[in-house]
């Protein structure tokens, strides 16, 4: 019976954190003070020294378990509230009162039935 190990790839684990925050190498680069080319070797290495690891982590707010941690075969649950940067829809801050808005609804929907009426009656009156 073999064992198999466990291989956590570093620099694909950055690459896919980066992805899924939408953030581009450049950026990100720039965020830990490295060129766009430095920051994409890192992406190809397996193994990344702890102190870029920290930065990486740092720059993408996440723990640097998610990087070392993390392998192919393993999925990331991610709750909503975990980070702080209105990526959520429960964040949201609307600009207006959204109870306002169903009155201002109510209300047109309201003159519209009357004038119905209005008008129906009308056509009774003229028979």
């Amino acid at each position: 019976m073999e064992a198999t190990v466990r291989r956590n790839n570093h620099g694909a684990n950055v690459r896919r954190w980066r992805e899924w925050r939408g953030i581009n190498q450049d950026v990100l680069a720039e965020q830990i003070g490295v060129s766009q080319a430095t920051f994409s070797g890192y992406e190809k290495k397996d193994k990344l020294e702890q102190d870029i690891l920290e930065k990486i982590a740092k720059a993408l707010d996440i723990p640097v378990e998610a990087i070392t941690e993390v392998d192919n075969d393993s999925s990331i649950n991610i709750f909503s509230g975990t980070w702080n940067d209105n990526s959520v829809a429960q964040n949201y801050h609307p600009s207006f009162n959204p109870i306002d808005k169903v009155a201002e609804l109510y209300e047109r929907l309201l003159k519209s039935e009357q004038e119905k009426v209005a008008m129906l009656q009308e056509i009774l009156n003229k028979k």
